[in-house]
């Protein structure tokens, strides 16, 4: 009884696995067209850590934060949803496969269609945003002069994976409106590219409004703005409890729940194209 129980639970990561490395080889039959697309990808991510360095430049501190503050904010955000968006981020084409009746095609699989819709066009050029925004938080963590007390080495890794897990829930669950409006496609990506863009800046920046609508509607403070207070010590001048920045593993968890329910209501719902 366990065995069939554990082969259901590990089966769909290491299809995925599987599936990715497939593409992953795919790719690699076009080594320099692979690399220059990671390296412009690269490029854009500094330009993002550029332009959070010049703003935090001319302004000195936004918020009470300074520069490396502000790195380490942006540092989480981007790893994050660069993470995200390599594991996740295909699955904001669910509309185009619809339109096209490909999707169709992977109902009929003997393969959970979500890592197929997952994995396709898996490509490891994403790793060209992973990897400097990966690079800066590191220098922003030493920059900071964190305290690194027991608990906050201890939930470093906790607080990472959660972000991810987050915004790989966001993706998921923004992504299902397609089932209902296969054109939704940048309405949902207004939640997941306009989510990075709003999170890659300390909160308090923003109206209180903005600020509670980031932590308990579309809780996006728990990637980047809850993880930096808990790291840096530094209490919320938002004034939101303290106790908000232990919450992000509860809310990743959350998340996963509404983003499976969003997935098996879609899947329900979906009534093929008829071609």
């Amino acid at each position: 009884m366990v065995e069939p129980i554990r082969t259901r639970v590990l089966w769909p990561p290491r299809i995925y696995v599987r599936l990715a490395w497939t593409w992953c080889r795919a790719l690699s039959q076009y080594p320099a067209s692979l690399v220059l697309l990671t390296v412009f990808v690269s490029l854009g991510a500094l330009s993002e850590m550029a332009a959070v360095v010049i703003v935090f430049g001319h302004a000195g501190e936004l918020a009470g934060f300074g520069v490396a503050e502000g790195l380490l904010v942006y540092g989480l955000s981007a790893t994050a949803f660069g993470c995200a968006d390599m594991l996740m981020g295909s699955v904001e084409r669910l509309g185009q496969h619809i339109r096209t009746g490909a999707f169709d095609t992977m109902l009929t699989r003997p393969v959970p269609p979500l890592v197929l819709l997952a994995t396709d066009q898996f490509t490891p050029r994403r790793l060209g945003r992973i990897i400097p925004s990966a690079a800066v938080l590191v220098l922003a963590l030493v920059w900071c002069d964190v305290d690194w007390t027991p608990a906050r080495v201890l939930m470093l890794p906790v607080l990472l994976v959660s972000s991810v897990v987050i915004c790989c829930a966001v993706w998921t669950a923004s992504s299902c409106v397609q089932f209902l409006v296969t054109n939704a496609r940048a309405a949902a990506n207004s939640l997941t590219y306009g989510g990075q863009a709003l999170t890659e800046y300390p909160l308090a920046v923003y109206g209180r409004e903005v600020v509670r609508s980031a932590t308990f509607v579309f809780p996006l403070a728990f990637v980047s703005w809850q993880p930096a207070l808990f790291l840096l010590g530094r209490p919320d001048p938002t004034g939101l409890p303290d106790a908000l920045r232990l919450a992000p593993p509860l809310v990743a968890l959350l998340l996963c729940a509404v983003a499976a329910l969003c997935w098996r209501s879609g899947l329900r719902r979906y009534r093929s194209t008829g071609s």
